[in-house]
């Protein structure tokens, strides 16, 4: 029996040509990046969010429509909305009403958070409700630890008001633990802000497989050792994502499934 695509009924007409260069390339890393979310194990059903800022002073961003699986995400199905929430353009997609609270208020209140990506995996949730939250176990949880803001969990984000206090919490900081709820991530290029998300779920699940061994049985690392590692990844992190891992990750994203970039 010939396979019909779950998007068969939904016309995605391209976008390529119909919108700058530059956001056309934005759409493509960001369409990337939920399908390398989704071949990473790391979706929930077609919730939680992924955006990227659109280049411009209306502080438009691109967001996921609610009703498509990561894995189904193309650049041109990425629906542009405004800083009320509101499709920039005709869209037959909704938006999630909390991805637009948490995303459009960094997106709005920072400059540099060009891509925002919040996730609910198991591991990133247990981790965000551990009392201590990311301890400083592995060497990928010392690269991105001291960059770690908290923000108390008040139920599913659909009020606005939440939007000063999350912005609040983050300060300068890229990466928050929503406490009870999850990871999230902030970053200058989609490219960035993935390898950032990339390590801090790892960090979480080294941290569930080695506390499962009990906190006493858990070694830790030598006193100064993770102040030099938190060095290091301030600037290593930034140098990998641009130049090395971002690109290799948009190469597999295009031997996976192509169809992401159309």
């Amino acid at each position: 029996m010939e396979q019909v695509s779950p998007l068969a009924s939904v016309e995605i007409p391209s976008l390529q040509g119909r919108v700058s260069d530059e956001e056309w390339k934005i759409r493509v890393d960001l369409a990337a990046a939920y399908r390398m979310v989704a071949h990473f194990g790391w979706d929930d059903l077609i919730f939680t969010h992924l955006s990227a800022r659109v280049p411009g002073p209306d502080h438009h961003f691109l967001l996921n429509p609610y009703n498509l699986m990561f894995e189904e995400v193309t650049a041109s199905s990425l629906v542009k909305v405004d800083a009320g929430g509101n499709p920039v353009e005709p869209t037959p997609f909704i938006t999630n009403p909390a991805g637009f609270v948490i995303h459009s208020a960094l997106h709005m209140a920072r400059e540099s958070a060009h891509a925002v990506m919040h996730l609910h995996t198991p591991h990133g949730q247990a981790v965000s409700a551990h009392r201590d939250g990311l301890l400083p176990l592995t060497q990928t949880a010392m690269l991105v630890r001291d960059e770690i803001a908290f923000h108390e969990y008040e139920g599913v984000a659909v009020d606005l008001d939440e939007r000063q206090r999350l912005v609040e919490d983050l300060g300068d900081k890229s990466l928050m633990l929503l406490r009870n709820h999850g990871t999230l991530a902030t970053g200058e290029s989609v490219g960035e802000c993935f390898i950032k998300l990339y390590y801090l779920e790892r960090a979480c699940q080294a941290q569930v497989m080695a506390l499962a061994a009990g906190e006493a049985n858990v070694g830790h690392p030598p006193q100064g050792s993770p102040e030099v590692t938190a060095e290091q990844g301030k600037v290593g992190l930034k140098v990998v994502a641009q130049a090395l891992a971002w690109p290799a990750l948009l190469r597999k994203a295009y031997r996976l499934d192509p169809t992401f970039a159309s």
